[in-house]
């Protein structure tokens, strides 16, 4: 087939990057380099705090502790492919290896959006419905609502990259780019893809701006209910 033939004649994909400015190569390397370390430990630390500290053990915390494992997983993704692309000559990444980059790029950044929302609603929760905050976020509830952020990126993710290397590249390889990135491998296709376009702008739609739309809302309401407030409560 088409696709099968395009990728795996290569077997490989060239992350451009920055190599047209290599000078700059190992300082991005270090800069990186440190701010993934800086991720990673907060980001432990935040983990296995939630985790030690019975005072911690609150939906609050509980979601705070998935999104922390989702940022650490994110960054994860990407990162130590290119510090290895910035460190030498070799840009390079297996067929196999960008698929499965793509594939957990999207499922994470996916379920970081839903989290989001779902910390916000929590939020909106405690401080607007504070009588009934323990009956609305039960723990049970709490990890139906992790549960189903996961669930919706990874599928969502399956989907939407399963589309995005089913297109024809006709033996192009060239990615401009420092990661597997939708937009970025659609400019390799050789082929009409304003499907794939219109799916990536309806996905973004709903796990972006929806999101975000939410967001806005419960904090707008937590302002107002903040406001309300006499000084002395």
């Amino acid at each position: 087939m088409m696709e099968n033939t395009n990728a795996s004649s290569k077997g490989y994909f060239i992350l451009l990057g920055f190599s047209n400015w290599p000078h700059l190569e190992v300082v991005l390397f270090l800069v990186v380099l440190i701010f993934y370390l800086m991720t990673l430990t907060g980001n432990l630390f935040i983990i296995i705090l939630s985790y030690l500290d019975s005072h911690l053990h609150t939906p609050m915390y509980f979601f705070l502790s998935n999104l922390s494992f989702v940022d650490l997983c994110y960054t994860t993704s990407s990162i130590p492919q290119f510090l290895v692309n910035l460190w030498g000559p070799e840009k390079t990444i297996s067929y196999a290896g960008c698929m499965i980059q793509l594939y957990f790029a999207l499922a994470l950044g996916t379920t970081e959006c839903v989290l989001l929302v779902v910390m916000s609603y929590d939020r909106y929760a405690a401080v607007c419905r504070p009588l009934h905050y323990t009956v609305l976020m039960h723990p049970r509830f709490c990890r139906l609502l992790a549960v189903a952020s996961w669930l919706s990126g990874f599928t969502t993710s399956a989907l939407h990259s399963s589309f995005t290397f089913w297109v024809p590249r006709c033996g192009h390889h060239k990615v401009d780019h420092f990661f597997c990135e939708v937009p970025a491998l659609l400019q390799l296709s050789c082929v009409d893809t304003h499907a794939n376009e219109l799916t990536l702008m309806v996905m973004s739609s709903i796990f972006v701006l929806i999101p975000l739309i939410l967001i806005l809302t419960s904090y707008g309401a937590i302002a107002r209910a903040v406001l309300r407030m006499q000084s002395t409560t």
